[in-house]
Parts: structure tokens; sequence; C-alpha cells
């Protein structure tokens, strides 16, 4: 909120330029944190989302392990293998537990593919006390059958990711030609804005909605808008994905 002297009314045209300035300086004070912070929560979604990849892929290994020395009738080394990694796995469960709540926070619900991600919920939730039943017991059949279901989980959780056009990652191994827009929209775009336009990730707008013509388009993606960082691509580059976006996404 910005306080004023009594005597300042913005009514009168002098006092009008005095409280713009007024009102500019506190927006120049301003912007650069917005401007730090909307980056920070991109970074910090990306950071979530390869935390949550590595600690499932740990998470999986885990069991696979435990289960084929359950299967091998090892049970003594099961035991010596449980309790040497019981911290581990409480890790590991807490990270897996605590990075996949983060995301779900992030993906934009409504859509006939949601139900999809609900039956990865209970699969996931359901495999938990069949698990410790299983190994506690040292049933092989719902030791084997916790670990299919969270097999089963996790596949049918990437191709939720793909029929909703969210990315993994941006993959920065293989250069990109200037001109290849659709390519660099994938590689800079779709963690937010998804394949077809419309994910709406972290807040990310509808494209196929926008009413911006190519220079406002390339624009924002050189300098960034409100929660969306600047685009990490040169002048060409900017150009070619909004000219993709303009062409193959807008009014689509």
């Amino acid at each position: 909120m910005i306080f004023l002297p009594n005597s300042l009314s913005i009514h009168k045209p002098s006092n009008l330029n005095r409280f713009t300035k007024i009102t500019n300086s506190y927006l120049h004070f301003i912007l650069p944190f917005i401007a730090i912070f909307t980056v920070n929560i991109h970074i910090m979604y990306k950071g979530f989302l390869h935390t949550h990849y590595l600690v499932v892929s740990l998470f999986l290994l885990l069991y696979v392990i435990k289960t084929v020395l359950l299967l091998s009738n090892k049970t003594d080394l099961l035991k010596t293998f449980s309790k040497k990694t019981k911290l581990f796995e409480i890790i590991i469960s807490f990270l897996f537990l605590l990075t996949g709540i983060y995301l779900m926070t992030q993906i934009p619900y409504g859509g006939k593919y949601d139900y999809l991600l609900w039956i990865k919920l209970v699969m996931i939730f359901a495999s938990i006390p069949i698990a410790v039943i299983g190994f506690r017991r040292s049933n092989k059949m719902l030791a084997a059958l916790s670990l299919l279901m969270i097999t089963g989980s996790f596949g049918l959780g990437e191709v939720y990711h793909k029929k909703k056009g969210i990315a993994k990652e941006m993959d920065t191994t293989t250069p990109l030609a200037a001109n290849d827009g659709k390519a660099l929209y994938e590689a800079n775009c779709t963690l937010c804005h998804g394949a077809d336009g419309k994910l709406g990730m972290s807040g990310a707008k509808d494209l196929t909605t926008s009413v911006m013509d190519l220079a406002a388009i390339k624009e924002i993606i050189i300098h960034g808008k409100g929660a969306m960082p600047a685009a990490q691509v040169n002048a060409e580059q900017a150009t070619a994905i909004a000219a993709y976006v303009n062409d193959q996404i807008k009014g689509h």
C-alpha cells in the first residue's frame, strides 16, 4: 500500500505527476524481486522433478532387490539387506512422497486422461500395505504383486504425462537448429505449456487462445512476462519458436 501526505491530492495535474513518479519508483524497486521469485519457482519445479525421478528409480531398485532375494529363498540375506537399508528406505520413501505431492500441486487437472492419474495413485497406495505384509510374512505372491503394482503405476504415470503433454526435462545434449521452431519449442516450452500449448503447468497460459501477433510472442519469449522467465535462446531461435506457436498452436 502506498501512503501519501494529506496535502497530496492526485486529482490535481501537478500532484498527479508526483503520484505517478512515486508509483513508478515503487514498481522499479519491486519488479526485480518479482522477476527473481518467478525464475526461482521455475528452477524449483525442475529441481523437484529431477529429484522425483531419481528417488523413484532408487525406490524401484530397492524393491526389485528385495523381491528377488525373497523369490530366491535367500531370507537371511534379505533380512540383512533390509536391516542395513532401513534408514535409506525411509529417506527415499519420504522424498518420494514429498516430491510427488509437490508435483501433483503443479499439474492442471481437468481432461479425459485424468483417470490415469487416479488409477496410478490407487495402485501406489494399495501396493504399500501389500508390500509390508508380503515381506513381513515372506509371502512371495504378495511381494511380487506389490512390485508389479509399483512398476505398473510408474509406467501408467509416464503414459499420463505423455497424453497430457508434460515434458520430463529439457534435452540440452543435442544442438538444435536455429530455424527448427518445433524442436526449439519442445526443448524450451513444453515443460510448462505442453506439446499442444494447453497444459497450464505452474500457471502457464493456454497458447491456443492467445491473440498476440508474432512480434508480441517473440518479445515474451526473449524477455519473459509475469511468472514466465525469459527463454534461454537467441533472437533467431526466439523467432522460430514464435512462428511455430503462431502457426501451429495458436487457434488450434
